[in-house]
Parts: structure tokens; C-alpha cells; sequence
């Protein structure tokens, strides 16, 4: 169960930015790098250390503007369910019948936490600074929660899947409100 809720917690980090957690979870393994991460571990860990440096900057970066915020959704949007797999994958130590249904919950719930954010970037036609400040706390957090305190992270991702269910009915009660009238 901890390694389920450690996963939720890292799945999470990778539905809200696709390099930075995936970064951050090479970085605190110490000198080992990516080596026990799976997929990652096959490539160069300084070819890896640049990619996700430069990205992990371009996502910082970008997503503060409207325009970088576009691109982003389609970029994220497409790689979440892979960096959610891969960073459920990293972060639990279950046995190896059961790593496949980790990787395919910790994709899936990046794919919808990433799919909640291009719903509020569409319904609010752009997501305000204050909110992309948080989604970067949360992402940093979220992967420290993961390593750290899996409870806590677990906890903090299921308020996220909550959050993300609830705008799921309220674009669903909108929608047919609008129909009606």
C-alpha cells in the first residue's frame, strides 16, 4: 500500500511537469543517477542530466507566459503518461508481476492530472501566475513526499485526483447547462 501511495505521490509531480520530477528523482539518488530508474537507466546519465535540465528550465520558464503555456500543454500533455509511468516505476519496490499495473495507474493519473490542467487552461484561457507558481511547489513537494513520506504524498495526490473529478462535474453540469439554454 505505501509503495502504491508513493507512486500516486510521484505520478502526480510528472502530471504537472514532465522533466522536473523526473530530474529530481535521478538527482536525490546521489552518484547513482538514473541507474535504478527504469527506462532512464539505458540512457547516458550526462545525456540524460542535460535533457531534462534543459526542459526542466524550458518548463519553468515558459509556463509564466501565455504562449509557452500552449506549447507546453501539447508537449506535456503527450509525455505525462510516460513520466508518470516511469516515476511510479522509480519510486515503488513491488515485486515484478505487479510493475506493470504500477506503471499503467501512475500514467494514467498523470494523463488526467495533465488533462485537468489543459481543461482549466482552456476554461480560464490561460492558467494564472499564481496558480503555475503552485503547480511548481506542488511538483517539487510531491517528489520529495514521494521518497520522503509516501503517506503524505499519497495523501496529497488523492486530493489532487479529487480536485480533478470534481472540475470533471463541473464541466459536465456546465456543458449541459449551456445545452439547455
Amino acid at each position: 500500500m505505501i509503495e502504491l501511495l508513493a507512486a500516486l505521490s510521484a505520478s502526480a509531480a510528472a502530471g504537472m511537469r514532465t522533466a522536473l520530477p523526473l530530474l529530481f528523482i535521478g538527482l536525490l539518488q546521489g552518484r547513482l543517477l538514473w541507474s535504478q530508474v527504469p527506462i532512464l537507466s539505458h540512457i547516458s546519465s550526462p545525456v540524460l542530466l542535460g535533457i531534462l535540465t534543459s526542459w526542466s528550465f524550458v518548463e519553468l520558464f515558459a509556463s509564466k507566459k501565455l504562449m509557452g503555456q500552449r506549447v507546453l500543454q501539447v508537449v506535456q500533455l503527450v509525455l505525462s503518461p510516460l513520466a508518470g509511468a516511469i516515476m511510479g516505476l522509480a519510486v515503488a519496490s513491488a515485486t515484478a508481476p505487479a510493475n506493470w499495473l504500477i506503471a499503467l495507474i501512475g500514467g494514467t493519473f498523470a494523463l488526467v492530472l495533465q488533462l485537468t490542467q489543459v481543461g482549466w487552461f482552456f476554461r480560464l484561457r490561460g492558467i494564472p501566475l499564481w496558480a503555475v507558481f503552485i503547480q511548481d511547489f506542488l511538483c517539487i513537494v510531491l517528489v520529495f513526499f514521494a521518497l520522503g513520506a509516501p503517506r503524505q504524498g499519497g495523501l496529497i495526490a488523492l486530493v489532487l485526483l479529487w480536485f480533478a473529478l470534481r472540475s470533471g462535474q463541473y464541466w459536465y453540469r456546465r456543458y449541459w447547462q449551456n445545452l439547455k439554454q
